[in-house]
């Protein structure tokens, strides 16, 4: 009986799926109460890069079911590009954690369109804003990561940002960057944590 149950279920799924292809009826399931399809119109309105983005960035802050969330998430970021970025890098000061998480791994899927932004992320009156430019730094695939992170080195005065910067050094910084590193301990001379995180950066750095 239970496997008769789970069939209707199935069928029932995959036909509201099909009830309506175009975009205005993606749309409206988008906006519907069934989660189920909810998920699959926000799936679908990927086949409309075009016009999709804008109705996804205005309800996915008041999404409450994360499942449904993940995928408009998913779609913007299969979709990518200047609206895309534009439109998520607000959430970055969204006191949603969930929800501001996924937005930086969702614009680390954008490479060349985050890159407009982040040195104005990386300034941004925000300590937090600055500390989650960084974050997208974490993973973003881009040739200037080093050298945006150079210049946090070299401007920033707020502890727990220097020290994020220096940890994602670890990783990409290269060997002429190890004079900056130096020049931090200078800068903090009590920060006994950052001398060890200089420390083991430039020892990555090096390959020791």
């Amino acid at each position: 009986m239970a496997l008769v149950k789970q069939k209707k279920s199935v069928s029932s799924s995959t036909e509201k799926r099909d009830e309506t292809r175009d975009f205005d009826g993606l749309i409206h399931e988008m906006k519907s109460g069934n989660s189920v399809a909810k998920r699959w119109a926000v799936r679908d309105l990927a086949d409309y890069p075009e016009k999709a983005v804008a109705p996804i960035l205005n309800l996915i802050d008041q999404e409450t079911d994360l499942i449904v969330r993940d995928a408009m998430l998913d779609t913007l970021e299969k979709i990518g590009g200047d609206k895309v970025v534009e439109g998520l890098i607000p959430y970055l000061r969204s006191e949603d954690v969930p929800l501001r998480n996924a937005v930086i791994d969702a614009l680390q899927s954008s490479p060349d369109a985050i890159a407009k932004h982040i040195l104005a992320l990386l300034n941004d009156q925000d300590s937090d804003v600055r500390i989650f430019a960084i974050d997208i730094l974490q993973m973003l695939p881009h040739v200037d990561t080093p050298i945006w992170l150079l210049s946090v080195l070299k401007d920033e005065t707020h502890i727990n940002v220097v020290a994020n910067a220096v940890d994602r050094l670890s990783e990409v910084g290269t060997p002429d960057m190890v004079s900056e590193l130096l020049a931090l301990k200078i800068r903090f001379p009590d920060e006994a944590y950052l001398h060890f995180a200089i420390d083991n950066a430039i020892k990555r750095i090096k390959g020791e």
